[in-house]
Parts: C-alpha cells; structure tokens; sequence
C-alpha cells in the first residue's frame, strides 16, 4: 500500500470511529432530553442520533488533520 493510501485509510477508520462516539452520544443525550420533554418519536430520535453520528465524525477527521499537520515533519 502507498503512502497515501494508508492515510486515507487512517482518516477513514478516525472518522468511523467518531461516528461511532458521536452516536452513543446523541443517542443518550439527545433522546433522554426529548424523552422528558415527553416529544419524543422515532423520527425525532432518529435525526438526533444522525446528527451526533455526523458531529462526531467531523470532529474526529478534524481532529486527525489537526493532528498530522502538528506531527508532520517540517522540510
């Protein structure tokens, strides 16, 4: 596999990872708040949960780019 190859694969699996995190947050934060609201439905909770998985994976890629400019030897 190529240099840039493995990156991308590093970046794919950091952000997979971050959807994952994202989505067990959304769906214990999110859907207990609307759940004693007493509003939630499963579209509601859905889209939070969708929203979190996706919060989640943008911060995380983010956070790999963040963290390979630091690293990255300077030339």
């Amino acid at each position: 596999m190529t240099e840039a190859g493995k990156q991308k694969a590093e970046a794919a699996a950091v952000t997979g990872v971050g959807a994952g995190v994202g989505t067990a947050g959304g769906a214990t934060v999110g859907v207990l708040e609307l759940a004693a609201q007493g509003t939630a439905t499963a579209l509601s909770a859905g889209v939070v949960i969708g929203a979190g998985a996706v919060a989640g994976a943008v911060t995380f890629f983010l956070g790999y780019k963040l963290f390979r400019r630091l690293t990255k030897p300077r030339t």
